[in-house]
């Protein structure tokens, strides 16, 4: 049985990855560069389809597209220690957690804005004036 072979429009299908997006990580370097059919057209292999699940699973764990780059220059030495792998997991890990305390800070500064409203008019309203910087 051979290998499952892609083009790009087949590729973006079974990994929800667009194709624009397939082809510049192509040219960035986190995916090799695809041969060509005869006719020029882009084919990929399964460790192609397989790396671009792996690139898209890190970006939503929020990932760099560097931070990707050296997980998968990691991910690449199967022999080594997955030490790199943790500390690079780690930093995210502190990263989420930074932005989960600006988001509740934002949260709890909307809440304080959005009771400070009285209805009426925007002239009289407390919510610009303290967005202007006016109290």
């Amino acid at each position: 049985m051979s290998e499952k072979i892609y083009t790009v429009g087949q590729l973006a299908a079974h990994t929800d990855i667009k194709s624009v997006t397939i082809r510049y990580y192509e040219k960035i370097g986190l995916l090799p560069e695809a041969t060509r059919s005869e006719s020029g057209y882009r084919l990929y292999s399964e460790a192609d389809h397989l790396r671009l699940l792996f690139i898209r699973r890190s970006r939503r764990l929020g990932f760099s597209l560097d931070d990707i780059r050296e997980l998968l220059s990691l991910a690449d030495r199967q022999q080594e220690s997955c030490a790199g792998v943790d500390a690079k997991v780690e930093q995210q890990l502190e990263q989420v957690r930074s932005r989960l305390k600006d988001l509740h800070a934002m949260e709890k500064e909307l809440e304080r804005l959005s009771a400070c409203c009285e209805g009426g008019v925007i002239m009289d309203c407390r919510i610009i004036d303290t967005l202007s910087g006016e109290t």
